[in-house]
């Protein structure tokens, strides 16, 4: 327990093994990537614990460790639900890479926000198979 008044500092862990998904449309990138075939993946269920919440938590989730990670194909640039978010992971020191694992706002978009390497990569590996 933490005592009052007293700052903890965020510690981002993959140990939970839930993932967010975010299912809200629009899908920009429903040619190569559908959450619900993420969802569906034998791969993905049996490595993750598949969660679906709101964004601004469920990001914040990550960064403080009871989330493994966050996946969501939707629009980031001047969304005020990823902002606060976004720069709490990468403060903390979670993975934070579009949907394709390329830089924020550059490639396919998206959102990949994960505890550790090792979980961004199979997610980005997951999302590449359910991709087709």
């Amino acid at each position: 327990m933490v005592a009052e008044g007293v700052d903890e500092r965020l510690t981002p862990s993959a140990e939970s093994r839930l993932v967010d998904v975010n299912l809200d449309p629009p899908f920009p990138n429903e040619r190569v990537f559908r959450a619900a075939r993420l969802l569906a993946d034998q791969g993905f269920i049996e490595r993750f614990r598949p969660r679906v919440v709101s964004t601004t938590l469920a990001v914040a989730w990550v960064a403080a460790g009871r989330r493994a990670a966050y996946v969501t194909d939707g629009h980031l640039r001047d969304s005020v639900h990823f902002a606060a978010g976004i720069a709490l992971c990468q403060a903390a020191g979670c993975v934070v890479t579009g949907i394709d694992g390329q830089p924020l706002h550059t490639g396919a978009g998206g959102l990949v926000v994960a505890a550790d390497e090792q979980t961004h990569a199979a997610l980005l590996a997951l999302v590449e198979r359910a991709a087709g």
